[in-house]
C-alpha cells in the first residue's frame, strides 16, 4: 500500500507523488523525478524544510534543533528528509514547481456530456482515461479546440473519477461558450492541472460554505467528498446568485442532506424582483449563531465583489474564522487568494 502525497507550489501547480511505507518523502519525490528543495538530507540544514497540511507522519529523532525546532514541528512544519507518512498527506512546498525541475501535468479528456441550464451555466462532464488525482477545490485549464487559449475550470466532481464533472458559466460571446454550443461528444480536449491553494483541509470543526454563481462547483466537489468518508461535520452553505434563473444544480446540493447528517443550506437571490424567499446579498443570509460560537472552517468562492464584500464583512465586526480560504474568478481565469 502507498500513500499519495499531494506537493502544492507556491506558483499553483499540485503534483502528486505515490510514497512506499517506510520511505521518506524527499526520496519519493525524487523516485519520480520531483526535485524538492535538499541540501543535506539527514536532518541538519533545514533546506527541505516544508508545511504539512494534513495527513499523519513519523519525524523519527533523527534531525537537530537547528533544522526543526520543537515549536516548528507543532506549528506543522516537516523535513521531507526525514517526514514517514502513515497516511496520505498534503504539503505546502515554499518554492514553484520550475525550482524543483517540474511542473504542470497535462492530460487528455474527450466530451462526454453537455447540458446547458437556461442561459446561466453548462455542466460539462469529461472521460478520462486513467482518474486524475487533485484535492477537492481544485481546478485545471481546459484548453479551447482551435483557439490556442485555455480556460480554467474548477472540478465539481470528487477526485479519483474517471467522468469529470464542470459548471461552466454562460458568457455572452464567450470563447468556451462558443465552443461547447456547437460541440460534440466524443471531441477531445486537453487539460492542464490540477492547480490551486483552494481546497478541503482536514478537521472535525463546522464549515460554512459561501458560493457565488458558478462558484458552487469546487463546493460540490468537497460535498462529495466529505458524503463519501461519512463526514459528521456541521456543513452549512449559502448559495448566492444574481437572479433565480443563475440557482442552477439545487436538487443535486439538496440531495446532500440525505449523505450528510449535519449538513443544510440556503439559497440567496439578489434580485429585489425575484419571488425568492431570501433575497439580497450572501453577507445578509450567513449563520450568525454558527459564526458567533468560534471554531468555523469558512470557505468563499464567487466573483471578486462577493469574495471582498464577505472580507469586509468578516473584518467589520470583528469575526475571526478558525480558518478562512477564499477564492475570486472572473469569467475567463480565476484568481486566487487565500488568508
Amino acid at each position: 500500500m502507498c500513500y499519495r502525497i499531494a506537493l502544492n507550489f507556491e506558483d499553483g501547480v499540485t503534483r502528486f507523488v505515490d510514497c512506499k511505507p517506510g520511505e521518506k518523502v524527499l526520496d519519493a519525490a525524487f523516485r519520480n523525478k520531483i526535485n524538492l528543495p535538499m541540501d543535506c538530507s539527514d536532518g541538519v540544514c533545514g533546506t527541505c524544510r516544508c508545511r504539512a497540511e494534513s495527513g499523519s507522519y513519523d519525524m523519527g529523532e533523527d534531525y537537530i534543533d537547528d533544522a526543526l525546532t520543537e515549536d516548528e514541528a507543532a506549528e506543522g512544519l516537516v523535513l521531507t528528509c526525514q517526514m514517514v507518512p502513515s497516511s496520505d498527506c498534503v504539503l505546502s512546498v515554499p518554492v514553484t514547481s520550475q525550482a524543483c525541475k517540474t511542473g504542470q501535468q497535462v492530460f487528455a479528456a474527450t466530451v462526454a456530456r453537455i447540458e446547458p441550464h437556461q442561459d446561466a451555466a453548462v455542466v460539462l462532464e469529461l472521460e478520462v482515461e486513467d482518474a486524475p488525482a487533485f484535492l477537492p477545490g481544485q481546478y485545471v485549464n481546459i484548453g479551447v479546440p482551435g483557439s490556442g487559449d485555455h480556460r480554467a475550470y474548477s472540478f465539481s466532481s470528487a477526485p479519483g473519477e474517471r467522468t469529470l464533472g464542470f459548471l461552466i458559466k454562460k458568457i455572452p460571446g464567450g470563447l468556451m461558450g462558443g465552443w461547447l454550443a456547437r460541440a460534440q461528444p466524443g471531441e477531445r480536449l486537453e487539460l492542464t492541472g490540477p492547480m490551486g491553494s483552494f481546497y478541503l483541509r482536514d478537521g472535525d470543526g463546522p464549515l460554512l460554505f459561501l458560493a457565488g454563481g458558478t462558484g458552487l462547483a469546487p463546493f460540490l466537489s468537497m460535498l462529495e467528498v466529505l458524503a463519501r468518508v461519512g463526514s459528521q461535520r456541521q456543513i452549512h452553505l449559502v448559495y448566492g446568485v444574481t437572479r433565480d434563473l443563475d440557482l442552477v444544480l439545487v436538487d443535486q446540493i439538496a440531495a446532500y442532506a440525505g449523505r450528510l447528517p449535519n449538513f443544510t443550506f440556503a439559497t440567496v437571490v439578489a434580485d429585489p424582483a425575484s419571488a425568492h424567499p431570501r433575497k439580497g446579498w450572501v453577507t445578509q443570509h450567513m449563520p450568525g449563531d454558527m459564526l458567533a460560537a468560534g471554531g468555523v472552517d469558512v470557505y468563499l468562492c464567487g466573483p471578486p465583489p462577493m469574495v471582498d464584500a464577505v472580507r469586509d464583512y468578516l473584518d467589520e465586526n470583528g469575526i475571526r474564522p478558525a480558518s478562512f480560504h477564499y477564492e475570486k474568478f472572473t469569467p475567463n481565469a480565476p484568481l486566487k487568494a487565500i488568508a
